[in-house]
């Protein structure tokens, strides 16, 4: 890794395990992080982009350690308003380094020529909420994210609960909200929130497609996505490189943007089946504990002909509803012959009979 530390944990928050599902990176000069953006490429996100407007009109909540809105590559990119645990003075938001991550991630803009972290949907606005990860304060901040309008929630950590997080994500899938979460970096079972019905669970391949060593599996994992060697920024203007199903989750939120702005009008249900159903399958031929249903494939998410689920189509009436047998097919043809016989039969019979009176 070129003397790059890495590391899948970042310590205990507020006395709450935490895990933040993103390992640690390496400065370098802003002028470069564009070109090193290599996923780009294998995901043709710049054609992508172009068909869904960069993801405009949709709001991504970014549940985690605060979102640093004064980067220039997040210039414009984070909604006003903003969740504030209780009990904590308004506008006491630490922008901390793994939530400003993914927001650039999500919804970088980058700067100047060319330069800097350009997220995935470069249009869509993110909205910091940092719940100091207690159950409480995270359900709090889903709750928040539903009655403000986000249209899709990243929540890239793992953080055991009580069963008041499964609710809450219950809740938000019922309000028509796609909710996105990293499948955790122990090489296990899949964690929660990822595990829970509703939500996408997400996790890592390489360069190669290949699933990652770190990545964890299970029956939950819904897609995976690049999740290594991955630029991201910092607070205060710095940037990193990282993995991580963190970072693979925050891939798949800002696709699910692109989604939910090409498609607007398409209930979040149909949304996430369409993530999964347009995945490219990895790995041993159809679903699989590794791979999920495959690894995003946003494009084809963007332009796949399906016809939603939410739209039936026109009774057939009963005459029409079941192909007919052979036999049956073939009763319309026999009577019409024989009518055509009769009818000539009838002419003939006529004609001699007026030769028989003339």
């Amino acid at each position: 890794m070129g003397g790059r530390v890495m590391s899948s944990r970042i310590g205990a928050v507020c006395g709450v395990a935490l895990l933040l599902v993103l390992a640690g990176g390496v400065p370098a000069r802003a002028d470069v992080w564009r070109d090193r953006q290599w996923y780009f490429a294998p995901m043709q996100l710049a054609r992508a982009q172009t068909l869904a407007r960069g993801g405009a009109g949709v709001t991504v909540a970014v549940i985690d350690t605060g979102v640093d809105g004064r980067h220039r590559d997040l210039q414009g990119a984070v909604v006003g308003g903003r969740y504030t645990p209780r009990d904590e003075p308004a506008g006491n938001v630490t922008s901390g380094p793994h939530g400003t991550a993914m927001a650039a991630l999500i919804a970088g803009r980058g700067h100047g020529d060319g330069a800097g972290i350009l997220g995935v949907a470069p249009r869509s606005k993110v909205m910091p909420i940092r719940p100091v990860m207690d159950h409480a304060l995270v359900v709090e901040g889903i709750e928040w994210a539903i009655a403000h309008g986000a249209k899709v929630i990243n929540m890239s950590f793992e953080l055991a609960s009580d069963g008041t997080l499964q609710r809450a994500v219950a809740k938000a899938a019922a309000a028509d909200v796609v909710l996105v979460a990293a499948a955790g970096n122990e090489n296990r079972g899949v964690s929660e929130p990822a595990r829970y019905p509703g939500v996408i669970a997400v996790g890592s391949v390489g360069r190669d497609n290949k699933v990652t060593g770190f990545s964890n599996h299970g029956p939950e994992l819904d897609v995976v996505a690049y999740g290594v060697d991955i630029p991201v920024v910092r607070p205060g203007g710095a940037y990193a490189v990282t993995n991580g199903t963190s970072v693979s989750s925050a891939i798949v939120a800002g696709a699910v943007a692109l989604v939910r702005a090409r498609f607007p009008d398409m209930p979040a249900d149909e949304v996430v089946d369409r993530i999964m159903d347009t995945a490219v399958d990895r790995g041993p031929k159809g679903r699989d504990d590794r791979y999920g249903s495959g690894q995003l494939d946003v494009l084809a998410a963007l332009t796949a002909k399906r016809a939603p689920k939410s739209v039936s189509p026109a009774p057939a009436r009963v005459a029409e509803a079941a192909a007919p047998t052979k036999e049956e097919s073939a009763t319309p043809l026999l009577i019409v012959i024989t009518g055509s016989l009769l009818l000539i039969a009838g002419l003939v019979l006529l004609v001699l009979l007026r030769r028989r009176n003339s």
